[in-house]
């Protein structure tokens, strides 16, 4: 009987068995833009699939909006004859960003914990470029970070906004653009990171000032000048300011009260419009998304 070596007792060469060759797909845009679908496709599958996720993803947003924005609404002095405004109603377009900034990210932070199980090999060693990875990682983030903030525009009746589809179609736009840019400066820092820990650390640090300093939780006029650079510089305020100004445009308030609460962000007197404010978040998140390739260009 031949041995397996191909080789008979008597030196003589026996059959040898049948090597299976495995067809590589060629590298191409086809392969890349399945690659974009495979990724953003497992990136809802663990979205839906981890309930626990799902639920403390919308804890902070929530009492954001419902306990703080109830328990502080008679310290806001509003004036007025008609009313004023609402401490929910102001809060609740900086609302929708922080909860799809807090879901992007942690969609990001997802690389890391990949790389430590070496799945992130995996996907890096496939005949697909590594940019569709990354495309695929950002839109599979900002499409889920845009589904958790469904939930919170779904609460826009508790907080004195009106379900104007119009309205409600435009907060979901904006929200994926803005989630979109957070994915991809999550990404950019995730691809370098090898431990969780310490890529949630450094999120935590990034996350706080950008909060506190879009706008989300105070008016942008009359803030002292230290101040009101600081919050021209944060890329979160153009994302939560057009979505403000979307949502004051459906109430019915004075002049005076929406030059305070919805007065928009100025440059040197000059108010900005909100076309150029979503070009802007868009051109923040496209730049971030070439740095994430470039990163991972060089990630083994």
């Amino acid at each position: 009987m031949p041995s397996s070596s191909g080789a008979s007792p008597g030196g003589r060469a026996g059959p040898v068995a049948d090597v299976v060759r495995v067809r590589v797909p060629e590298p191409g845009l086809r392969q890349d833009l399945r690659a974009v679908k495979i990724v953003l496709h497992r990136e809802l599958l663990r979205f839906w699939r981890d309930k626990l996720r799902m639920v403390s993803g919308l804890v902070q947003p929530v009492l954001w909006l419902l306990v703080m924005g109830t328990g502080l609404a008679n310290l806001m002095a509003t004036g007025g004859a008609d009313g004023g405004v609402d401490l929910r109603t102001f809060i609740f377009p900086g609302v929708c960003a922080m909860s799809v900034m807090f879901t992007a990210m942690f969609s990001a932070g997802s690389i890391v914990w990949d790389r430590e199980f070496g799945f992130l090999r995996e996907m890096l060693v496939a005949p697909v470029s590594r940019s569709s990875i990354v495309i695929g990682k950002c839109i599979g983030g900002a499409l889920v970070a845009t589904l958790q903030g469904v939930v919170i525009v779904a609460l826009a009746g508790l907080a004195g906004v009106p379900y104007d589809p119009v309205l409600l179609a435009q907060l979901m736009g904006m929200m994926f653009l803005g989630a979109f840019a957070l994915t991809g400066f999550g990404v950019m820092m995730a691809a370098r990171i090898t431990q969780m820990q310490s890529f949630f650390a450094l999120m935590q640090m990034a996350m706080l000032p950008m909060m506190f300093l879009s706008g989300a939780l105070y008016p942008l006029n009359g803030l002292p000048a230290w101040l009101s650079i600081l919050t021209k510089l944060n890329p979160l305020t153009y994302a939560v300011d057009p979505m403000r100004r979307a949502v004051f445009s459906r109430l019915d308030l004075s002049p005076e009260l929406q030059r305070t609460f919805s007065s928009g962000v100025t440059w040197n007197g000059w108010l900005v419009p909100v076309w150029l404010e979503l070009l802007l978040v868009a051109g923040i998140g496209a730049g971030l998304l070439g740095v994430a390739i470039l990163q991972f260009r060089h990630t083994d």
